[in-house]
């Protein structure tokens, strides 16, 4: 906490409920604090599996060994990746941030926040889009995450804080004794606050 203050972290959210729980982490303390939209790809023929997902910038991350199973043609990734950008993304740009861009970061010191993560794409579509931006050094603060997606983001990140690496995980809201699905106006009134 002494080095996110000293050093003047900036905060990225990277979910709604990252946006709440990066305003705890930040707490009295004047570190920016920014959201960074990205919306999932599912596979055409089953909208509950997340193939890919693409980033405000529209840096896509592909899960390569699910596309190869389901024989998913790249075009449709594409497509998908650049329809979601423009019908969520823009309009989540408009809505949240009245229009503005995503804050440069280059040589800040960033703390990607999220309050879970069941296979790590939207950690990793984060990652791709902050180190495209080649900032100083890139933390991540999750409370519970798998181990193996874990394994996987260790490469990319300077250092992750967690609480609970997790073998067998199900999904983020189990591991939690209360679990707050944070609705547009809280996402609007904490943005607004950050100014």
């Amino acid at each position: 906490m002494q080095k996110l203050k000293e050093e003047s972290w900036s905060l990225i959210a990277i979910s709604k409920g990252g946006l709440d729980l990066a305003f705890e982490i930040k707490g009295k303390f004047h570190n920016n604090i920014d959201f960074l939209f990205s919306e999932t790809i599912v596979a055409p023929c089953n909208a509950e599996c997340e193939i890919a997902r693409v980033s405000e910038s529209e840096e896509i991350v592909i899960n390569e060994a699910l596309v190869s199973a389901f024989e998913i043609q790249y075009d449709y990734i594409y497509g998908e990746a650049r329809r979601k950008h423009e019908e969520n993304i823009l309009s989540y740009i408009y809505q949240y941030r009245k229009g503005r861009q995503f804050s440069s970061i280059k040589d800040k010191v960033i703390l990607l926040v999220d309050e879970g993560s069941e296979t790590g794409l939207k950690f990793m579509t984060a990652l791709k889009t902050i180190l495209m931006q080649k900032p100083k050094a890139v933390y991540i603060a999750v409370p519970v995450l798998p181990t193996d997606v874990l394994e996987l983001l260790e490469p990319y990140a300077d250092n992750i804080f967690f609480l609970h690496g997790i073998d067998d995980y199900v999904e983020t809201q189990l591991y939690y004794e209360e679990f707050e699905n944070i609705d547009e106006d809280r996402v609007e009134k904490l943005l607004e606050e950050k100014k």
